[in-house]
């Protein structure tokens, strides 16, 4: 029985050390220098619509785009008397994920570009997708969901719900290339902190090195270069690294929107001992109009509204000036705050009126 106890006990005593020191693991505080999505853009066309598309007359770029493809599938349109709607240019965008192989699939989304009404139905042709360096990386076709509703009465009256002229297809991309970051031959890569602080990058290089010595160095409070050993492959090797648990130093921030009414404090903002009172002044105007009326049988006697104004001014009371500050945790600080009884907003100009006397110790940053 007392060994049970003892065993609750240690298994008790191991779980609040856990609680109390909480750590992140490298990945979610780090990323690998280079391995990131990018950016690619096509210019296509959509057919199909039910009368949805652009005015050809009114949208040159639809009518040169139309012309251009009937010519590759062997039709001369060129001069002749354009007046579909059932086409739409429009421009189409994906993300092409790290270490995408030829012949992944991935999402596009596909927005117009004239003056087409809604995209609903239409299939989009097929559209190479080009990234910054005007490479070819990928490849779209298939049938736009927009997950939009649309209608129009004779009257002119409309509703349309969600927005119609742009879309998406799942998985409607093809991988044509890779981009060529070969991981696996690098020596050496650079972990970007998402959050930069020098505490926090120093940790991060202790926590590798001390599961594998002399791996890791902090080149600044951004980034830390890691290298692999030599019975290590990168991958296999960031694939460990990434899960070291590491205790981060949050900086003292106060982050305030003063359109919304909002407050977020971080834990080690700390405020010195000082004195705050905040009352509200109200005044207060009244117009009551009074009817004035000449006495009977007067001559030349007018019956006028005379304004009757009373101006009054009330101070609401009970606000006495409390000590704030010497906090030791944030939720006294917290609390200290509250007891003003104060809203959000006039916390606002409270919190900075104390960073102006040089009590609150944290940077504000206003957005």
């Amino acid at each position: 029985m007392k060994s049970v106890k003892s065993l609750l006990l240690g298994l008790s005593l191991t779980l609040g050390l856990c609680l109390s020191a909480h750590a992140d693991r490298i990945r979610d505080l780090a990323s690998v220098q280079g391995v990131r999505d990018n950016q690619l853009i096509g210019y296509g066309l959509v057919v199909g619509l039910n009368g949805t598309g652009d005015s050809v007359r009114n949208s040159p770029f639809t009518r040169q785009s139309l012309e251009g493809m009937m010519e590759r599938q062997g039709v001369n349109i060129r001069g002749a008397n354009l007046n579909t709607k059932n086409v739409a240019a429009v421009m189409v965008t994906a993300e092409l994920p790290p270490f995408a192989t030829p012949g992944s699939r991935l999402d596009v989304s596909v927005s117009a570009m004239g003056d087409a009404k809604s995209l609903l139905g239409g299939t989009l042709l097929v559209t190479a997708l080009q990234g910054a360096d005007a490479e070819i990386y990928a490849v779209a076709q298939g049938s736009v969901q927009t997950g939009a509703v649309s209608a129009s009465g004779a009257s002119g009256s409309s509703i349309t719900r969600g927005v119609p002229t742009a879309g998406r297809i799942a998985s409607g991309g093809v991988v044509e290339r890779e981009t060529g970051f070969d991981l696996g031959s690098m020596p050496s890569v650079r972990l970007t902190l998402r959050n930069p602080d020098f505490t926090t990058a120093q940790r991060i290089a202790a926590a590798i090195n001390e599961t594998y010595p002399q791996t890791a160095f902090a080149e600044n409070g951004t980034v830390v270069a890691i290298r692999a050993p030599q019975n290590f492959g990168m991958a296999g090797f960031l694939s460990r690294v990434e899960n070291l648990p590491v205790q981060i130093d949050s900086p003292a921030k106060v982050i305030i929107d003063e359109v919304n009414g909002v407050i977020v404090m971080g834990e080690a903002v700390r405020i010195s001992t000082v004195a705050v009172a905040q009352g509200n002044l109200t005044v207060s105007v009244q117009e009551t109009p009074l009817v004035s009326q000449p006495e009977p049988f007067s001559r030349g006697g007018q019956t006028v509204v005379v304004p009757q104004s009373d101006v009054s001014i009330s101070e609401e009371t009970g606000r006495q000036m409390r000590i704030v500050g010497g906090s030791t945790s944030l939720s006294t600080l917290v609390n200290g705050l509250n007891a003003l009884g104060v809203s959000p907003r006039d916390m606002i100009s409270i919190l900075q009126a104390i960073k102006a006397a040089g009590a609150l110790q944290a940077e504000i940053e206003v957005i």
